[in-house]
C-alpha cells in the first residue's frame, strides 16, 4: 500500500516541478526570443540604411566599402540561436525531471514515514487490545459452557459462576475505560487548566490509599488540570506500590518549581526493559504475574505530554525505581 503511496506523491511531485520549471522555461524563452526579434529588426534597419547608402554612391560613381559581418547577420544565425537556446532548456528540464524524481521519491518516502509508523502502532494496539480482551472473554465464555452442559448445576454454584463472570466483566470494562483514556490524552483532550498546587494534588491522591506513604510535600504551584494530575500521581502509586515488598516504603515528594518524584524501593527495573515503560501494553517479564494491563504509564505520560512536562525514570535493579516528574 504505501509502496504504491510512495510511487504516486513522487509522480504528484514531479509533475508539480515540471510545472513549475517549464513554466520559468518558457518564460526565459519568449523573454530571448523578444531579445532575437528586437535585433533582427534593428539589422533589417540598418542592412536598410546600408542598402541606401550603397545605392547613393553607386548612383553618383562613388566606391562603395565592403558589409562589415556580424554573429548576427541574417535570419539563419538568429535561428540557429533559437534552436540552441530551445536544445539548452530542454536539457535543463530532463535534469530537472530526473533530479525531480529522485529527489521526490526520497521526500515521499520521509513523508510517509511517520504515516507507515503510525498504522504499525495502529494496528499493534488494536492486536494487543484484541489479545487481552479475549482472556477474559475466553474465561467468561468457557465457564458459560459448562455451566450449561451441567444439568445438575445448584443454586450455590449458579452465585459462583456469576461471581466469576462478573470479576471477568470487571475485568475487560477495567480494559475498556484504560484505552478510552488513553486515546482521550493521547489526541490531546481538551482539559480546563488553572493554577493547582502539586501538594494538595498529592494530598488528594494519597487519600485513596490505605497505604503509607513517606512524604516530603512543599507548596508548588503548576499551570495544569486539577483531575488529570490527581490521576497521573495516582497512576505512579499504584504502580510504585504493586512493585514494592510489603513493609517497604514508598516516598513522594513535591519540590518548588513543579517536580513530582515517586520512588519505591522494591525490584528495580531491568536496564533493557527501560526505554520501554512508557510503551503501550509493554510489560517486562517480572510483571506478568501481577494485575495490569501495561498502559498505566503510557497514560501517564500523555498526561504529563498534555501539560508539556517531561518524564524520566531512574532505576537500579534490585533496589528500586524514582519516577521523577517535571513541569514547566
Amino acid at each position: 500500500m504505501f509502496k504504491k503511496a510512495r510511487i504516486k506523491l513522487t509522480a504528484w511531485y514531479s509533475i508539480i516541478i515540471m510545472v513549475v520549471s517549464l513554466s520559468f522555461s518558457v518564460a526565459i524563452y519568449l523573454g530571448v526570443n523578444r531579445e532575437l526579434i528586437r535585433l533582427e529588426g534593428m539589422q533589417t534597419q540598418r542592412q536598410a540604411r546600408v542598402d541606401r547608402i550603397s545605392t547613393f554612391l553607386r548612383d553618383n560613381g562613388l566606391p562603395v566599402p565592403p558589409e562589415e559581418s556580424s554573429a548576427l547577420t541574417d535570419s539563419e544565425t538568429v535561428e540557429q540561436a533559437r534552436l540552441r537556446i530551445i536544445a539548452t532548456l530542454g536539457l535543463i528540464n530532463l535534469s530537472i525531471l530526473f533530479l525531480s524524481g529522485a529527489a521526490g521519491y526520497f521526500l515521499a518516502g520521509r513523508t510517509l514515514d511517520p504515516i507507515a509508523e503510525m498504522v504499525d502502532e495502529q494496528k499493534e494496539f488494536v492486536g494487543n487490545a484484541s489479545h487481552e480482551l479475549r482472556t477474559p472473554l475466553t474465561s467468561l465464555m468457557t465457564e458459560i459452557e459448562v455451566a450449561l452442559r451441567d444439568k445438575s448445576l445448584s443454586l450455590g454454584d449458579a452465585r459462583k459462576l456469576l461471581q466469576s463472570n462478573l470479576e471477568d466483566v470487571d475485568r475487560m470494562q477495567k480494559l475498556s475505560n484504560y484505552l478510552l483514556k488513553l486515546h482521550r490524552y493521547e489526541k490531546g483532550a481538551s482539559l480546563e487548566f488553572g493554577d493547582v498546587d502539586l501538594k494538595q494534588v498529592v494530598e488528594k491522591a494519597t487519600s485513596g490509599f490505605k497505604f503509607k506513604f513517606d512524604l516530603d510535600l512543599k507548596k508548588s504551584v503548576v499551570r495544569g488540570n486539577e483531575d488529570s494530575l490527581i490521576e497521573l500521581v495516582t497512576i505512579l502509586l499504584d504502580n510504585a506500590i504493586k512493585y514494592s515488598p510489603k513493609g517497604k516504603d514508598v516516598e513522594v515528594s513535591v519540590k518548588a518549581g513543579g517536580t513530582l518524584e515517586v520512588e519505591d524501593h522494591g525490584s528495580g527495573i531491568a536496564k533493557e526493559d527501560l526505554p520501554h515503560i512508557f510503551d503501550r501494553f509493554y510489560r517486562s517479564d517480572k510483571s506478568r504475574g501481577t494485575d495490569g494491563y501495561g498502559l498505566g504509564l503510557s497514560i501517564a505520560k500523555s498526561i504529563v505530554d498534555l501539560h508539556n512536562g517531561a518524564i524520566k525514570v531512574e532505576s537500579r535493579f534490585g533496589k528500586g525505581s524514582k519516577f521523577i516528574v517535571s513541569f514547566g
